[in-house]
Parts: structure tokens; sequence; C-alpha cells
């Protein structure tokens, strides 16, 4: 019969480590709080014993899993990508252990990956997509996991909210284009939620002043380039046409502006372009688009700091605003 390999224990780790188990310990569960060189003869020590935690050991003694789920419609050129990015980082560096589940687009698969989520007995869940389902957001609400919502401030949240108010960002693209001298806007509007809240934002703010609604193109939801090149060819028809266009992702203004400049038509001189999502292409274009920039970093900061509050027994307030800005660049 063959005998089973003896796995290592972490009384090994800490006597070449030359510090208690109990910092060993301390290391797996949240690596941060062990200073830098004590957790780096740690982590030699783990290399050379091969030692592996048993996870499943200080999850059932403590009731916790230290699994977070993140869910996300979908990471194909996906504007939450940078914030999940940065979460990630964040949680991974606290000693939890991130489970990433795709709830497509149209929210198909919403309510078995959070089944699945709750099933596994994870610490929290995070959403980046919005939940619609009154029956869905209703169990959630009175469930002990805690539930986080992302990139929005919904007005009667599931328990936390982290984000930022849709409608306000359309306010603010209004107030700019108008200071930019721009008179004949367009939007480019996905058709969801919070897309169609950014274009009600910028309308209201648009008409405030006794000015008329501005043109809008509905397109469909996910974003992505071959939209923009599709709402630059229906400018054609316009009259009169527009000197600005405000689009719903960065994916759509890219696109707009390939087809505006294989068309021989000059971005901005000719016709201003705006983004959303401040992606990195929005960068590295010629001309570099002008785009709102939302920090997902504050936004995985603030989602940690709410898991400690919460498990720590306080109570949170249920918005908690994260800012975004307008990065201004040479395509308006």
């Amino acid at each position: 019969m063959m005998m089973s390999k003896r796995q290592p224990r972490i009384e090994e780790v800490s006597r070449i480590a030359g510090v208690s188990a109990s910092t060993v310990s301390r290391f797996f569960n949240n690596p941060g709080v062990v200073a830098d060189e004590t957790a780096r003869r740690i982590r030699e020590a783990i290399d050379q014993v091969g030692y592996v935690p048993n996870l499943n050991a200080g999850s059932l003694a403590s009731s916790r899993s230290r699994i977070i789920a993140v869910l996300v419609p979908d990471i194909a050129q996906s504007i939450f990508n940078d914030t999940v990015e940065a979460m990630i980082e964040e949680l991974t560096a606290h000693g939890n252990s991130v489970m990433i589940s795709l709830t497509g687009s149209d929210n198909s698969l919403l309510d078995r990956q959070i089944d699945a989520a709750l099933s596994r007995r994870v610490d929290a869940i995070i959403l980046t997509g919005v939940v619609t389902d009154a029956a869905t957001r209703a169990r959630l609400k009175n469930h002990a996991t805690a539930v986080i919502e992302t990139w929005a401030l919904p007005d009667d949240p599931i328990q936390i909210a982290i984000g930022f108010s849709h409608f306000a960002v359309g306010e603010a693209t209004a107030r700019f284009v108008r200071e930019r001298g721009y008179r004949r806007p367009h939007l480019v509007v996905p058709q969801s939620s919070r897309a169609i809240e950014r274009a009600n934002g910028f309308t209201a703010a648009w008409t405030a002043r006794g000015d008329e609604a501005p043109t809008a193109q509905p397109v469909s939801s996910p974003s992505h380039f071959g939209q923009g090149r599709l709402a630059f060819r229906g400018l054609a028809d316009m009259d009169p046409r527009p000197d600005v266009v405000v689009c719903g992702s960065d994916w759509i203004a890219q696109g707009l502006i390939v087809e505006a400049n294989a068309a021989g038509i000059r971005v901005p001189d000719t016709l201003a372009v705006m983004g959303f999502g401040n992606l990195r292409l929005a960068g590295d274009m010629r001309p570099t688009i002008t785009s709102i920039d939302i920090d997902g970093h504050q936004i995985a900061r603030e989602t940690i700091r709410a898991l400690q509050r919460k498990a720590a027994g306080e109570v949170l307030p249920p918005r908690l605003p994260v800012d975004f800005r307008i990065i201004a660049r040479e395509s308006a």
C-alpha cells in the first residue's frame, strides 16, 4: 500500500522564519498586517517546506470564508475592467480570495451566479451591473451576506451602494459642452439604465436654459466600436448637423472618430466627440478622447472599508458617493 506523503505543518514554517505560528496564521489571513521583512521570511519558509494552509479550517472556526464574489456583466471591452482590477488588488492584499463571475450583458446569468456565490458562503457579493428583478433584490436585501452595489447610487440600495450619480454625470457633461462653446449636441445612447440616466441628466441641464433638447440616437447595449462607425454615418442625414457628439462609452467615441477621419472630417475642428469611462484607449487615440473618468481605485478602497466596518458591526449609510471628473483632451 502506498504511504501518503506527510504534509508540512505551520510550526515548521514558523521555526524556519523565526516567528510564532500565530504570526504565520496572520500572514495568511491578512498579509497587510505583517511587517515587510517578516512577510519576506515567511514566504521564503513556505517555499522551502512547500506548506499549503488549510483555509477551510480557519473559515469554519470564524464563520468567514474570506471569499469575495465579484459579479460583472462581461469583461470584453468592459468599462468595469480597471475598477475590477483595482478591487481584486485591494481585496487580495487584505487576505481575501476573489471569485469573478460573468452575469451576461442582459443579466441572463445573474440569478444563477448569485445562487452560486451564496451557496459557497462568500463573505460578500460585489455587483457592478444592475439587479433589476425585485424578488432578487428583496432576497439579497435580507441576506446575511454583505452585498455592495458599485458604479451607481440607486435610490433604494440592496444593502450598500458605492458609486456616483449617472444623472449628475450627464448634467456635468452638458455644462462642459456649453462652456466649450458647442451649441448642437447629439447623444449616442446605449440602451442601458445607466447610460439612459446620463442622457436624461444631459437633456435636463441643456434644456434648463431654454435650449432645444439635444438630438439622440439609441444603440444596443453593451456598446462597442462598430456602433460609433454607424453613428457617424447617421449624422449625414441630419440638418443641421451637430457640432459635438456625446457618446455613451469610449468605444463608441473611438469608432466615431475613426470613421470621421476616414471621411476627411477633422475632430474637433468640424465635429467634437466625447466618450465615457476614460478607458486606456482614450489617451492612446489620435486625437485623444475627452472622457469621463471614474475613480476605480476609490471604489475599491471604499468597498474594502465598507466590508471591514460592516464586519465590525458598524451601521453604514446605504449610499457612499465616489468621485468622477471630466478629462478634457483633444477631441472636444
